[in-house]
C-alpha cells in the first residue's frame, strides 16, 4: 500500500511538471496575479495584499511587470517593464524606468534576479505555474556578513549574508 502512494504521488508530480514544461515563457503566464504577502523578520510578522502584473506591451519582446502593494486601503503600484535580452538563453532585464535595470535569469518557469542596493543584497524569485505563481524577495545586510576561511591548502575565503527579512506570496492568476 505504501509504494502504492508512493508511486501515485510520483506519477501526479511528473504529470503537473509535464503540464508545467509545455507552457512558454512569458505569453503562457501573462495576466494579474493576486494574493497575500507575508513579510517576516525576527520581530516583526506581517500581511499585505499583492498583486503581480504581467501582460505584452506594443513593443515586441518588452512587457508589463507591475507589482501593487496594498496597505491599509493605500494602493502602491510599481510600474516596471521585463524586457527580452537574450530569450533562448532566458536572460531578461527588469527596468525600473528610472535608470535602474536588473539582471533576470529565466530557468524552468522561475525568474531568478539579485542585486545590491545601499548596502543590502536581495534576491528575488517569481516561480510560474499554469494558474499561479510564487513570489519571494530574501533581504540581507552586507555590515552583517560573516567572514570565514577553509583550513585546507586553497585557504578559500567565504563570505556568508544572514537573511533579515523574507517576503513571500502565492498569487492566483485573475
Amino acid at each position: 500500500m505504501k509504494y502504492l502512494v508512493t508511486l501515485l504521488v510520483l506519477c501526479l508530480s511528473f504529470s503537473a511538471l509535464s503540464q508545467n514544461d509545455s507552457l512558454q515563457f512569458p505569453q503562457d503566464f501573462y495576466g494579474v496575479y493576486k494574493g497575500d504577502l507575508h513579510i517576516t523578520n525576527q520581530n516583526i510578522k506581517q500581511t499585505i495584499q499583492m498583486e503581480f502584473h504581467l501582460n505584452p506591451t506594443d513593443t515586441s519582446g518588452k512587457y508589463q511587470y507591475m507589482l501593487v502593494y496594498i496597505m491599509n486601503g493605500d494602493r502602491q503600484e510599481r510600474h516596471y517593464n521585463l524586457i527580452e535580452q537574450d530569450k533562448e538563453k532566458g536572460h531578461y532585464i527588469v527596468d525600473e524606468n528610472n535608470g535602474i535595470l536588473l539582471d533576470a535569469q529565466l530557468i524552468d518557469h522561475t525568474l531568478y534576479a539579485m542585486f545590491e542596493v545601499q548596502g543590502n543584497i536581495l534576491t528575488t524569485t517569481e516561480r510560474f505555474y499554469k494558474n499561479s505563481m510564487d513570489f519571494e524577495i530574501t533581504f540581507a545586510s552586507k555590515t552583517k556578513q560573516r567572514e570565514s576561511e577553509s583550513n585546507d591548502e586553497q585557504a578559500t575565503q567565504v563570505l556568508s549574508y544572514p537573511i533579515l527579512v523574507v517576503q513571500k506570496a502565492h498569487l492566483i492568476k485573475q
